[in-house]
């Protein structure tokens, strides 16, 4: 698979990589054995990076654990990308308080070090803006991470410009990370700061959830432990009728390729500048052979003004019932 290079600190990884929330978290059940091979198909097809965090595993490591246990053998191989931002300690577990404090970020740094098996994070990312904490305390905690070889590169996650710019001028961010795809493009008012400052992006959710694999099912008939059950309102009635009309379409348009819809939605991703990594999950290794193949799918100028004609502003309805505020 090919290269892509992300930011202007030398993070180079491959151009779909593969993200693990939903191994453990937020789409009902997970099993740990389809996990695993899913992650090693994955490698086995080229896939370099791999994105984890904290809160994927609800305060109890067990998302790092699995992801460190699959790339055990590999690991001078791959890129692994995690996050801190949340204070798992209060409350239930998957308690979403947020907490970027300087010793919090420690914390979770030496934690995920010890559930991955590994002497150093690739990426660390701020998961979630905090506004209790100024991003210049936030970079320059990372930073300290970097200088003693903790971790190697900075990211951050749903920030918005005037924090990117705030933070990299004590660390310079190799990627932000935040929800992007042929459903939601909101981000792209942010793609000029990235572009002016060298930082690339990484796209999660990069098929609309499953939305965009034409896989879907009404809200109300996904487990109560699932997200799109009722917290996504693109599976709602009204919303969910013309997103899977939008599917179809694209759908069809994909199978005149010899592709799926899925393939086409992460080409299209990669089609909008070679500085976009999306980074879609699965449990599925049949579904990440599926998704390893769109790296080969090259879209014409024509093929995409016929994908704008299907979705020229995004799906319908929102990505959450209370999107984030980017400052």
């Amino acid at each position: 698979m090919q290269q892509r290079t992300l930011g202007g600190q030398g993070l180079t990884v491959s151009a779909i990589g593969y993200g693990a929330m939903g191994l453990t978290m937020a789409y009902g059940p997970g099993d740990e054995e389809a996990g695993l091979a899913a992650v090693r198909r994955a490698y086995d097809l080229g896939v370099t990076f791999f994105d984890t965090a904290e809160l994927y595993g609800l305060g109890t490591g067990s998302n790092e654990i699995l992801i460190g246990k699959a790339l055990k053998d590999v690991r001078d191989d791959v890129v692994i990308a995690t996050k801190f931002g949340f204070d798992l300690t209060k409350g239930q577990p998957g308690s979403r308080a947020l907490n970027s404090r300087p010793d919090n970020i420690r914390k979770v740094a030496d934690n995920s070090l010890r559930y991955l098996g590994v002497d150093q994070i690739d990426v660390l990312y701020q998961h979630r803006v905090d506004p209790d904490v100024p991003i210049e305390d936030v970079a320059g905690t990372v930073k300290e991470l970097i200088d003693a070889g903790k971790v190697k590169y900075f990211g951050l996650s749903e920030a918005g410009p005037q924090t990117i710019r705030r933070a990299h001028a004590v660390q310079p961010v190799s990627v932000l990370q935040t929800e992007y795809s042929l459903f939601e493009r909101d981000v792209e008012r942010l793609f000029p700061v990235l572009r002016e400052l060298n930082i690339g992006f990484v796209a999660y959710s990069p098929l609309g959830r499953g939305f965009l694999t034409g896989a879907v099912k009404p809200a109300a008939d996904y487990d109560a432990t699932d997200m799109r059950h009722q917290m996504d309102p693109r599976w709602q009635p009204g919303n969910y009728e013309k997103n899977v009309e939008a599917v179809e379409r694209l759908t069809e348009f994909a199978a005149a390729k010899d592709a799926t819809a899925a393939q086409l939605a992460l080409a299209w991703l990669l089609a909008q500048g070679d500085d976009i990594v999306p980074i879609p999950g699965t449990r599925s290794p049949r579904r990440m052979e599926e998704n390893a193949a769109a790296a080969d799918l090259v879209l014409t100028p024509a093929d995409l003004d016929a994908i704008a004609a299907i979705l020229p502003h995004g799906g319908f309805g929102a990505r959450y019932a209370q999107v984030p505020d980017w400052i």
